[in-house]
């Protein structure tokens, strides 16, 4: 069976639907962002510390995510997993993140279905 015809584990799907959430909000609230001239970044460090706590917790996750997406993508032979990375910076690791857990599932059933179908020695 061709990796294009595997289907999509549930989990995957559920990344995938939290990928695509995760990118309308960013966006809307992005484009909102831009059409009002904000600071963007000044926004975010100086706008109290219930603002600034919130940064730097989403900050952290970022980065726990970007260790995640690096040590599975070696892992598990992903290619391309630092793109995962780079295109967090331009969209969002809200979009990002799920869209890599969904594309490692697949990778994992495709792995699973590989070592079930494999012969026993």
């Amino acid at each position: 069976m061709t990796r294009a015809r595997d289907p999509w584990p549930p989990l995957a799907i559920a990344f995938l639907v939290l990928a695509l959430a995760g990118l309308v909000a960013t966006f809307v609230f992005n484009v909102w962002a831009v059409v009002q001239m904000r600071d963007f970044i000044g926004d975010l460090v100086s706008s109290g510390p219930a603002v600034s706590s919130i940064t730097v917790d989403l900050l952290v996750v970022a980065i726990a995510a970007c260790v995640v997406i690096v040590v599975e993508g070696r892992r598990l032979g992903m290619k391309r997993w630092w793109l995962y990375i780079v295109l967090s910076g331009i969209t969002a690791i809200a979009f990002t993140f799920p869209l890599f857990l969904a594309m490692r599932e697949r990778r994992l059933a495709a792995q699973r279905a590989t070592d079930e179908a494999a012969p026993m020695g």
